[in-house]
């Protein structure tokens, strides 16, 4: 297999890759969207002790709603359940009107993404769940210091209080959910609480045609690490993931964003006595799909008071700030089976933001060092090309030597090439060995919020969105382009004509990619153009020395 050969392999699989993620990657079928807008709202998740009892199913019925704004964030939290049924993250544009907050949370316009708590009991079913009305003091809070309790009471249960507590701190997306539990009545009590987040299966705002990414629940302990489940599989009850843990985390994924119910983070204790008081439970419910974590608590014997807290963090998947809340919670960026190579390549492109504090320049200089680093490999692969390419005339020569007598011009071909010690296959090995590495960055890039927003030059005000005029495609397909007559030309025609054909059809999907993707595969083809002409240079040069001499 010739380097024009792999390039064509390369090129197709690509394209056939988004292609099939753009009309056959797995999507919610058209029943199960519709059906979110009037399901039921799934019963709470059952302790997984003998003596709790499931909650009726009820309506996801709406109560009055409670406005919070932080300087981050604005929610809604609804009477009904005490749940966080709004979200809005006001550092973040919608991605479908710049003008507006993007929408995280939400339960209006037919779409369900909610953050749902309660607590249950078998010795008393009574307790507060996300079915009950809650009463507030108020119905409206503004953070104005470092700190904003919003505390809902909810009625007595046989005797037992239960007041729930939002706790929103300034500048973050972290939100400790405390219940205050104060046992009045005559018998102990075992109460377990769930926390849980409920969302249907469509698409989220803005997803990009060529680009999709993981959307759906997901798991992460320290004994089994990072888990995922599709909608698709939760649909037909399957998916593999930790039922019970010690620790970790429990969430729904989408582009850019997430939602996790946290039992240990770095700033706190575990809330799990042990490895069979904390459970996970990830199902589909007629459509609606929910995420949960259960905790039993201690036994709380009559007059005594019991408090658990457990932090919600609903916001962008930023790496600085994930790695600061809990263990494995940066996993949300989800770079697949590549994570080996986009990890290190993250790290690399945060470090040099640090340094220019810019993520348009930190791109182009993390492009400058991948390219330094496989200088040695691509330097090899193009020498290569360039002898191959030298040899091309002589290749048309016989091609009309021998005519339609495949087996002997193929014989000539590897005599010539064993006479000339060129190795058909010298272009292709240090391509194949960079491919990974490539694929890597593709997903660093797409995965990251940090571009979002980010400004570079000009009129790129958010790498993380097409470009508005269509620069950056069109340079990468004419550089693209241009790399074809630098490389050996195909002794196949038809072959010939693909690959002319073939970088200018690929790169055409680049138009609808975000603008700090291809700005890397841009900078990228024009650091390969001149090494490439470089090293054809020189090969050029020598030839003629050693003639002259």
């Amino acid at each position: 297999m010739d380097s024009k050969r792999l390039i064509i392999f390369i090129v197709l699989s690509m394209g056939i890759l988004l292609l099939w993620q753009e009309y056959f990657a797995p999507k919610p079928a058209p029943q199960q969207v519709a059906q979110t807008q009037t399901a039921s709202q799934p019963d709470a998740p059952a302790s997984h002790t003998a003596s709790a009892q499931p909650v009726e199913a009820a309506k996801l019925t709406a109560g009055q709603r409670i406005r919070v704004t932080t300087d981050v964030i604005k929610a809604e939290i609804d009477t009904v359940g005490g749940d966080l049924r709004q979200l809005d993250l006001l550092k973040h544009d919608s991605a479908t009107d710049a003008k507006k907050p993007f929408e995280l949370l939400t339960d209006k316009n037919g779409r369900v993404y909610v953050a749902q708590t309660g607590l249950v009991a078998a010795s008393n079913p009574a307790l507060p769940t996300h079915k009950s009305v809650y009463t507030s003091a108020q119905s409206s809070y503004t953070l104005s210091g470092d700190s904003l309790q919003v505390k809902l009471t909810a009625p007595a249960a046989n005797g037992v209080q239960v007041v729930k507590t939002y706790t929103f701190k300034k500048g973050s997306y972290d939100i400790a959910v405390r219940f205050d539990i104060t046992n009045g009545g005559t018998t102990p009590l075992a109460p377990t609480a769930y926390y849980r987040i409920l969302r249907d299966g469509q698409a989220p705002e803005g997803e990009g045609r060529f680009a999709h990414t993981f959307t759906g629940p997901a798991v992460y302990t320290a004994a089994d690490k990072f888990q995922k489940v599709s909608f698709e599989d939760l649909a037909k009850g399957k998916g593999d993931y930790a039922k019970s843990a010690t620790d970790g985390w429990v969430g729904m994924l989408q582009h850019y964003f997430m939602t996790a119910w946290i039992l240990k983070p770095l700033d706190s204790a575990s809330v799990c006595k042990d490895d069979k008081s904390c459970h996970f439970e990830l199902k589909d419910s007629n459509g609606l799909y929910s995420a949960a974590a259960t905790v039993d608590l201690k036994t709380i014997n009559p007059g005594q008071t019991a408090s658990i807290t457990v932090p919600l963090y609903a916001g962008p998947e930023d790496y600085s700030v994930l790695t600061k809340i809990a263990d494995g919670l940066e996993y949300s960026k989800d770079y697949g089976w590549v994570h080996i190579f986009a990890s290190p390549l993250f790290w690399l492109l945060t470090k040099l933001h640090g340094l220019v504090q810019n993520w348009g320049w930190a791109i182009v200089l993390l492009t400058l060092t991948v390219k330094a680093i496989f200088y040695p490999l691509t330097a090899a692969s193009y020498r290569s090309m360039a002898k191959m390419k030298a040899l091309a005339p002589r290749l048309e020569r016989m091609k009309e030597q021998y005519g339609d007598d495949r087996m002997k011009f193929q014989q000539a071909v590897m005599e010539m090439y064993k006479s000339e010690k060129v190795n058909p296959l010298g272009g292709c090995l240090p391509m194949l060995i960079q491919i990974p590495v490539f694929i890597g960055l593709y997903w660093a890039l797409l995965a990251s919020v940090e571009l979002r927003q980010a400004p570079w030059i000009l009129w790129y005000t958010d790498l993380a969105r097409p470009d508005p005029f269509y620069v950056l495609p069109v340079i990468m397909a004419a550089t693209m382009f241009l790399q074809t007559f630098l490389n050996p030309p195909p002794t196949d025609p038809m072959q010939a004509k693909m690959m002319k054909i073939m970088p200018v059809a690929f790169s055409a999907m680049f138009f609808f990619f975000p603008a700090g993707l291809v700005l890397y595969y841009a900078v990228n083809n024009i650091l390969s153009i001149a090494q490439q002409w470089y090293i054809n240079k020189s090969i050029e040069n020598s030839k003629k020395v050693a003639l002259q001499s």
